[in-house]
């Protein structure tokens, strides 16, 4: 995850949080009032990001894949790309190229293949429509969109699902910054919503146990999240780092791509993510596996290059 899109995005929400609760605690409010509060308390969002509720509209074809155009209805964004139900959106100093390239990533996440289950993979891409999976797009690490005193930023918080951003121009692992964020919208959203029992964002999930057994045996470390005071946006950023490691060293991604000097993840190939995590492998197979792909190498080389290529060897 971009962490500090991380902890500026939990900041943010926990300053509403507390705005909220105090314009709330006059105690002159009737019953209508208390009322009125209690529906304003109620969480929207699980783990700072996700909508509780789906509100947004499915359409017909949810493979739709559009080009760039110009939008006035999310200031301070000024355009917008819809592909399979993720919304780009982006300021004019972001090259309308890199967001067809990220849309065009996301595109062969999702082939109509026949090797594919098509009606899963349709569920998939509608929750990212029912919950209104936003991605923004910042150019390297300017988030100066996110100001906390700017009410048009909360109400895209508030209305949509946003759980990070993909920038353009980051100095290393430039692939990997559009295939991990990738990933955390449709680990968090699209298989959440349509494989609980193992995608949730909850204890009990597969993908949950999975993460405590590769904690446990030294597979995964999660100590750089310790910080995050806020324990359900702690677990569900763990939960979707945890997500993406396992689904890009499945496709075998992590060797040519992967920041190998991290010892955040250890396992680094198919066969051996195979061989120490064989309950959630089979749980991927029957079903993330069952509706997505790898990009194609070739977009993935228009990306950016590989680790090897950044070092000069």
């Amino acid at each position: 995850m971009t962490r500090r899109f991380a902890l500026a995005l939990l900041i943010l929400t926990l300053a509403g949080c507390g705005g909220r609760e105090a314009a709330d605690s006059g105690d002159d409010h009737g019953a209508e009032g208390v009322g009125a509060e209690a529906a304003d308390s109620a969480p929207t969002h699980l783990g700072g990001c996700i909508l509780l509720s789906p509100v947004g509209d499915v359409p017909d074809d949810v493979y739709q894949h559009g080009d760039v155009v110009a939008t006035e209805a999310m200031p301070p964004f000024t355009k917008e790309l819809q592909v399979h139900g993720l919304k780009l959106a982006a300021r004019d100093d972001i090259s309308d190229d890199y967001m067809r390239l990220v849309a065009r990533t996301i595109a062969e996440s999702f082939p109509r293949d026949a090797g594919l289950d098509a009606d899963l993979q349709r569920e998939v891409l509608a929750n990212h429509y029912r919950y209104n999976a936003l991605i923004p797009v910042p150019l390297g690490y300017d988030y100066s969109f996110m100001d906390e005193t700017d009410e048009r930023w909360s109400a895209i918080e508030r209305d949509n699902s946003v759980c990070d951003v993909i920038m353009q121009d980051v100095p290393q692992g430039q692939v990997m910054e559009v295939v991990e964020h990738i990933l955390h919208y449709v680990t968090d959203i699209g298989l959440h919503y349509t494989f609980p029992e193992v995608w949730g964002i909850a204890e009990d999930s597969e993908l949950a146990k999975a993460m405590a057994k590769a904690a446990e045996e030294g597979y995964y470390q999660m100590d750089q999240y310790a910080d995050f005071e806020d324990e359900e946006v702690r677990f569900r950023v763990q939960m979707q780092e945890f997500a993406y490691w396992f689904i890009t060293t499945a496709w075998n991604l992590q060797a040519p791509y992967g920041p190998v000097w991290e010892e955040e993840w250890t396992i680094r190939d198919q066969e051996e993510l195979r061989e120490k995590l064989p309950s959630m492998y089979a749980a991927y197979e029957e079903t993330a596996a069952r509706v997505m792909v790898a990009p194609s190498l070739e977009t993935l080389q228009e990306i950016g290059p590989t680790r090897a290529e950044e070092r000069g060897n």
